[in-house]
């Protein structure tokens, strides 16, 4: 925000794309347990959808007869392969319902070691492998590669096998979109890639209905984790390169885009629809704001209530308390760091939590779906005020599937008012993943006056995004 404007951004970006390599850019869970029901629930589509069930590889199926040059045969490579035979598979079945003509399947697989002595190292994509830490897409020879020594089994070990299967569906379909001739000449690579997301998305979704031969997953850690690969191969500085991939936030959405609409929505991303769905939203960093950050302290959460104010009027205000959160608030559980009473109409902040929050841990991974920022903290303590302004509307409180979503969502149309002209407080480039990091990994800010969230950083996400893009009314009509 342009308190000096809020951004961070701690991941690391690993997967990089050559001229003719149509990748992805390699670097890289909570609550209540409940799943909400209604309009706007995605997982009421398909009723063999399991939020409680497994994820990942499934026991007693034999490995797919795929093979890949220079493979090793061990169990990343088999991940790898029994993933796009499950991909191929589905496609083989899919594409001529919505595309012209007959899908020609990817034949050439290639497996590299990123430890591997330059002696070692093969080609791909006309490249060598050395040191590459990468999966792609090659369009010159049609053919997906993957690094078996540190990629796919940091993937797999972050966020779960299914991490790898996302990754690997990405790559499929960056060979969809070209046999399919979607994109132009000068089609921007950032709506190929969102493309790419989507169709993954798509076929996801296949994996949760109990489609896939060799997968299955779930719709709270499983899917978190995918989601959390998402986050961690976002674009950190974007717009920075012509082979922008998109924000966390971008990329997320893309996904549960193709997850929720299916594959013709994904073929329907263009410029025109990236940037109507951008709107406002900044897309790259200001002179001097990457790496700057607003510090969280009582100045600054006093400068975020006034913009809350000022956007969000409510009848009655509530009292701001920056010396904690609310201990004694009758028939409420107490939620940390930042705290709502309705007896009282106050709001409680632990401002030494929240700047700790911001900072976020020292971590140095390879692949990381955090991303530290004040941004995080602040859209913990908008989401407290989201719950004054609906009981000023009358609206209930509790409930994890109701109240805790539309506080995300109401947090989401916030967040989008900072990226208009004219607004006192700015938001930067990355603020929104920020939000969206602090969402997939305790989901604070969609948590209802008694902390409890839903279980499904999916459906967390899905609020979030439905106020940073539909608004007020949508959060109002969607979450009842």
């Amino acid at each position: 925000m342009r308190m000096s404007r809020l951004r961070a951004g701690l991941a690391v970006v690993i997967l990089t794309a050559g001229v003719t390599l149509t990748g992805c850019e390699l670097v890289p869970e909570s609550g209540s347990q409940s799943v909400p029901s209604g309009a706007g629930n995605p997982f009421e589509l398909n009723g063999s959808e399991s939020a409680t069930g497994p994820s990942g590889r499934r026991s007693g199926v034999p490995d797919a007869t795929l093979t890949a040059e220079n493979g090793d045969g061990g169990t990343v490579d088999r991940l790898a392969l029994n993933a796009i035979a499950d991909i191929q598979e589905y496609w083989n079945t899919e594409y001529a319902k919505i595309f012209p003509g007959k899908l020609t399947p990817v034949s050439r697989f290639i497996s590299w070691d990123a430890t591997a002595p330059r002696g070692r190292a093969v080609e791909f994509c006309r490249e060598t492998t050395y040191q590459e830490i990468n999966a792609a897409y090659c369009g010159v020879d049609q053919s997906i590669g993957w690094d078996r020594g540190v990629l796919l089994p940091e993937l797999s070990e972050k966020f779960g096998d299914m991490s790898v299967v996302f990754v690997l569906a990405h790559e499929y379909g960056h060979a969809v979109q070209e046999q399919a001739r979607i994109n132009g000449l000068f089609t921007p690579n950032v709506v190929k890639e969102q493309q790419a997301d989507c169709f993954a998305g798509v076929f996801i979704r296949h994996v949760a209905e109990g489609n896939s031969r060799h997968f299955t997953i779930n719709t709270t850690d499983g899917l978190n984790g995918v989601l959390g690969a998402a986050v961690a191969v976002r674009d950190q500085e974007p717009g920075a390169s012509e082979n922008e991939h998109g924000t966390g936030f971008e990329r997320v959405t893309a996904f549960e885009i193709g997850y929720t609409d299916g594959a013709a929505k994904c073929k329907n991303m263009t410029r025109a629809e990236l940037e109507q769905r951008r709107g406002t939203l900044p897309t790259t960093f200001g002179f001097g704001e990457k790496g700057a950050q607003l510090t969280v302290d009582r100045s600054s959460l006093e400068q975020v209530a006034q913009a809350l104010a000022a956007a969000f009027p409510v009848t009655q205000a509530p009292k701001f308390d920056y010396g904690g959160v609310t201990r004694k608030c009758s028939n409420v559980t107490t939620t940390q760091p930042v705290s709502y009473c309705p007896a009282t109409n106050t709001i409680g902040s632990d401002v030494t939590a929240l700047a700790k929050r911001a900072r976020g841990d020292d971590d140095t991974e390879l692949l990381s779906s955090l991303v530290a920022g004040d941004y995080n903290a602040f859209v913990v303590f908008v989401s407290r005020y989201m719950l004054a302004v609906q009981q000023d509307r009358k609206l209930g409180l509790t409930g994890a599937d109701t109240a805790g979503l539309r506080t995300a969502c109401l947090s989401g149309a916030f967040s989008t008012t900072l990226s208009q002209p004219g607004s006192t407080l700015q938001l930067s480039a990355d603020d929104l993943d920020e939000a969206v990091s602090g969402l997939l990994a305790d989901g604070i800010a969609a948590a209802d006056v008694d902390g409890k969230v839903v279980a499904s950083g999916f459906v967390r996400l899905q609020a979030f995004r439905t106020g940073v893009l539909d608004g007020e009314s949508a959060c109002l009509s969607t979450y009842k």
